[in-house]
């Protein structure tokens, strides 16, 4: 029997090359996707017929990739693609070049600007030339009130701040860095993004916090800002963690601590909260605690074109490139859209709420918010057996059966699901099962990691017998 890995397939978003050459009109590949509504992937180290040939040299190609699509691609796409590594089960090592929808369509190689020869669009499973009636239509409505493109209103701004967090992912800012991160506009000046992410600025974010489960009693309100966007972003951090108080019940076997709130789903949405924000509208985003549950508010209504399904599919459009880049940098984001898939997993879709302003995700408390204690012990008896704390759907129960022999990945997981992509019931179930404790990830730092497994716990394997 062959170990050969059945051929993938290209798409509409999809895109095969088998190696980086300086023949490869990569330009043109990544121009279709940004000037297409949706986006797409490219795969380098993958040949015509979707077989995995693999790449040579991983580092040295993502340089050479990163350095065409910075210097030959008009309006700049930095903060609009990512680079991910990718391996086989036969460890073949490829790279996947995500690529989000642009805001500033239409992009077009810089040798041949606004042109059939410069501009193209994605045409079925190929990158075509942009017809001249669309390239006019485009530019003609293209976006410019945008951070990037708006004046900074003070110009007289310093970037310690920047500078040290930079210097502490040992990537130092060199005396080009207002130009290389995007924070002039195109007479030179300084802008918004740059008075965001200057040491002093007028933005503040708030935590609220409320004791019942409207906005009567308010307990505690706190305000992060006036500085540095990445500075306040971490402080809200660190507020919101400490809220995110911890639950133990020590029985028999184990101790199980459960805490309000999943930290990574908490994590993420705070990120996209800040990131995505529309701060043209002078509105920061909000965080409020409730007796039930925690509200995370960003002045953020879904792009020009996109639906809440292509939304939940993945489609990405991100709103702030300048600043999408400069958290990346930072390490404070993982790759472009990795957010969604984490705060889905936990709480799914039904999270998420969308106004024609503002998106409101709510996460439910796993118990009473304002308890006194933060750690609430209770000792069970000796011989008591261990409940299930949430009631188990069927996907749940099969996802522990699944998983009761030996860990696995989630392509396992789901071939043994009998599923071949992940179905809406399947990630609600993985969200809970994480959330309670049943089941773990295998390296817990970092849960996309492609070497991510999930396996049961203690408690998990006590609910099994």
């Amino acid at each position: 029997m062959s170990n050969k890995a059945a051929p993938l397939a290209e798409t509409h978003r999809i895109e095969f090359k088998r190696e980086l050459t300086p023949e490869l009109d990569l330009e043109k590949e990544v121009i279709a996707f940004l000037n297409s509504p949706e986006g797409g992937f490219i795969y380098l180290g993958i040949d015509d017929n979707g077989q995995r040939v693999g790449v040579a040299d991983v580092d040295g190609d993502m340089l050479k990739v990163k350095d065409r699509i910075k210097n030959n691609i008009s309006p700049s796409a930095m903060g609009l693609f990512d680079l991910v590594e990718e391996e086989a089960p036969a460890g073949v090592h490829c790279i996947k070049i995500i690529v989000a929808s642009g805001s500033e369509k239409p992009y077009a190689k810089k040798k041949y600007g606004l042109s059939e020869k410069g501009c193209f669009i994605r045409v079925g499973t190929a990158a075509e030339p942009m017809p001249a009636a669309m390239i006019d239509k485009l530019f003609a409505s293209r976006t410019r009130n945008s951070i990037g493109k708006i004046k900074a209103h003070r110009q007289a701004l310093s970037f310690e701040q920047l500078r040290i967090y930079y210097e502490e992912k040992r990537k130092p800012l060199g005396r080009q860095f207002k130009t290389n991160l995007e924070l002039t506009t195109e007479d030179g000046a300084l802008n918004y993004a740059a008075y965001l992410l200057a040491d002093e600025n007028g933005l503040s974010v708030k935590v609220a916090k409320y004791r019942g489960k409207d906005r009567v009693h308010l307990m505690e309100s706190n305000e992060y800002g006036y500085c540095s966007l990445i500075k306040a972003t971490k402080a809200v951090l660190d507020k919101l963690d400490l809220e995110n108080k911890t639950a133990s019940t020590i029985t028999a076997k184990e101790r199980i601590d459960l805490r309000l709130w999943n930290p990574v789903a908490l994590r993420e949405a705070v990120i996209n909260a800040i990131v995505h924000n529309d701060y043209t509208r002078e509105v920061p985003p909000k965080f409020e605690i409730f007796a039930d549950r925690i509200e995370i508010t960003s002045a953020c209504a879904l792009p020009e074109g996109l639906t809440q399904a292509e939304f939940f599919e993945g489609y990405s459009i991100p709103r702030n490139k300048e600043l999408m880049r400069v958290f990346k940098d930072l390490e404070m984001v993982e790759h472009l859209g990795s957010g969604l898939p984490r705060i889905t997993e936990f709480y799914g879709p039904e999270c998420f709420r969308f106004t024609d302003n503002f998106l409101r995700i709510t996460f439910a408390a796993s118990r009473p918010v304002h308890e006194d204690e933060v750690t609430e012990q209770v000792e069970a008896p000796v011989e008591a057996p261990v409940e299930a704390p949430v009631i188990l759907s069927e996907t749940n129960k099969k996802i522990l059966a699944a998983l009761a022999p030996e860990p696995l990945g989630r392509s396992a997981l789901l071939a043994a699901l009998g599923y071949t992509q992940p179905t809406g019931n399947y990630k609600v179930a993985m969200g809970k099962l994480l959330q309670t404790g049943l089941i773990e990830y295998t390296i817990p730092d970092k849960p996309n990691s492609r070497l991510q497994q999930y396996r049961l716990t203690a408690q998990g394997k006590a609910l099994l017998k």
